[in-house]
């Protein structure tokens, strides 16, 4: 049942004058959190009504109450709620919305969605099905790619024969041909679900399997394919945009390489170390693979930089990016407003024109990082509850993308993201220490979130010096053997300073401090100098659980 703010009967129009510049009167938001919040906010500035969805979870969410109509969809599950087709194309012939943006994640990149609203003679904010279609498959692409004379990662063209025993030894000659290490991965999905590392030939069979069976459950689609593994690799990523007439262009890239389990957690443009040469020709390899396409509205190519320079085609994401907003600071120009007019049916606008024009050479940088309801002290474990305290930076070159307040609950069915934090400064170092600031002004409690892992990457020497790959998290805060040492004992001199200050409030007597506290606190470099290890652990330890 739909619910509405105001009644759009009575809602002022726009005048004449303003008339050309909103795409369509009234749009539904298919999504939620600070995605949903993002569009929103579009929307009412071009002077479009807003249509959100909502879960049983999400009920009083901001999306719900910052939209002009809401619709709910049904429990907190995502597959009776947000992943409905049928339930959210309803709401928005019901509401008499004439668009939905879908946003990023959920039914974003599926071409069935983009098909079921197209059919029902909605616009779909984002590539035709077609283009989803063609570009969601990752083999296509790079068969695409491939077509178009731009190099992909060494790998096959063509899913594996699974159900051909008979062609096991094919298989294995064609590995060895790449090369390993290698990976399996999933030709109509991502995130790393479907994929193995598969080091030796007598392990691919198996990995073939297992990696096909996930893919199955996860997409709906068991086929996979090999790739070289490209390591230590960089992951960049070219911002697109296409419009009705044929034109595309990009707009600039992102180096997205921070990533655990190949999901990213620290993206920033533009990506640091190119050359004005490469970056002319990552944006024209990505223009030529998505023009081939025919993309039209916003996507992204991605790409993995080897160490010898060389750039190598991966996919194409047919939605908006979660770090979209890095590149409208370094652009000027907002992405989700260009992406509703060229639904519209407009042509490439003069900004966006313009922003392409620059993108070789942009001006100042920009860092976004994720902010998400985990740990990273516990392997990044999911840590969903209430939140008791809310506080987020502020100041000269700081934006921060969010839907969450003091109070809320963060769900345990949905994705962990809850904040994203952006700063943009006059170059790279300026930006890094404004992130670094703006980190240290956060505050959060009741729920564990992942700032002790940005403060500690804000820090860090060698993602100042743009040492980076998509490795460094396993190696930087995984790995070293000095570092768990460092957050155990970042972990205890937060209890301790917990004690102290229930001590200091009179309701507690002091046991003994341990001797090897203080020192402890130093390991990794840390020193105290800045004491970052006593912050961030004193930062992962209070109120760590909801109450």
């Amino acid at each position: 049942m739909a619910t509405s703010r105001s009644d759009p009967a009575l809602a002022p129009s726009l005048r004449k004058d303003d008339a050309g510049a909103r795409p369509f009167r009234r749009v539904l938001v298919a999504n939620r959190g600070e995605i949903a919040v993002r569009l929103i906010r579009a929307c009412h500035e071009l002077g479009m009504e807003a249509v959100a969805v909502y879960s049983d979870a999400d009920a009083a969410a901001a999306h719900v109450r910052l939209a002009d109509r809401a619709v709910r969809l049904g429990p907190a599950a995502p597959t009776e709620s947000y992943l409905r087709i049928d339930a959210i194309v309803q709401a928005a012939l019901d509401t008499g919305a004439q668009a939905i943006h879908p946003g990023y994640g959920f039914l974003a990149e599926r071409a069935a969605f983009a098909r079921a609203v197209e059919d029902a003679g909605l616009v779909f904010v984002g590539p035709p099905s077609a283009a989803i279609d063609a570009l969601g498959d990752k083999l296509h692409a790079r068969r695409t790619a491939a077509a178009v004379g731009v190099a992909a990662v060494p790998g096959t063209l063509e899913p594996a024969p699974l159900d051909r025993p008979d062609q096991v030894a094919g298989i294995v000659a064609e590995a060895e041909r790449i090369g390993f290490p290698l990976l399996v991965k999933a030709a109509a999905g991502g995130g790393g679900r479907g994929m193995r590392r598969v080091a030796a030939a007598a392990d691919l069979p198996a990995a073939l399997v297992s990696g096909s069976r996930e893919a199955a459950s996860a997409f709906g689609d068991g086929s996979v394919y090999l790739e070289r593994e490209i390591s230590p690799a960089r992951h960049i990523e070219v911002q697109l945009l296409g419009d009705v007439e044929g034109r595309v262009v990009a707009i600039g890239e992102r180096d997205c390489s921070l990533q655990r389990r190949h999901q990213k957690l620290v993206e920033e443009a533009p990506a640091p170390g190119l050359t004005v040469e490469e970056r002319v020709h990552l944006h024209e390899m990505a223009v030529r693979v998505a023009s081939a396409a025919g993309l039209r509205n916003a996507a992204t190519a991605e790409f993995l930089r080897a160490p010898d320079g060389t750039f190598y085609f991966l996919e194409v994401n047919t939605r908006l990016q979660v770090e979209h907003g890095v590149t409208e600071l370094v652009t000027g120009l907002d992405i989700v407003r260009e992406q509703l007019l060229l639904a519209a049916g407009r042509p490439l606008s003069p900004d966006a024109l313009d922003a392409a024009a620059r993108a070789a050479t942009p001006f100042g940088h920009a860092i976004e990082v994720r902010i998400s309801a985990e740990d990273p002290g516990r392997d990044f474990a999911p840590t969903p509850g209430r939140v008791t305290r809310w506080w987020m930076p502020s100041g000269p070159g700081v934006r921060v993308d969010t839907a969450l307040e003091a109070g809320d609950r963060v769900p345990a069915e949905y994705d962990n993201l809850i904040a994203k934090v952006m700063v943009h400064a006059g170059d790279r170092g300026a930006a890094i220490d404004r992130l670094r600031r703006a980190l240290d002004e956060v505050e959060v409690a009741g729920i564990q979130t992942t700032l002790p892992f940005h403060r500690f990457v804000a820090r860090d020497t060698s993602f100042r010096a743009a040492d980076l790959s998509t490795g460094w998290v396993g190696e930087r805060w995984d790995g070293p053997a000095d570092h768990r040492r460092a957050v155990e004992a970042a972990q205890l001199a937060a209890g301790l300073a917990a004690m102290d200050a229930a001590v200091a409030a009179g309701g507690v007597t002091a046991a003994p401090r341990p001797a090897t506290a203080t020192s402890a606190t130093t390991s990794h470099g840390a020193g105290s100098a800045d004491g970052r290890w006593h912050r961030s652990g004193l930062e992962a330890a209070q109120d760590r659980w909801p109450r």
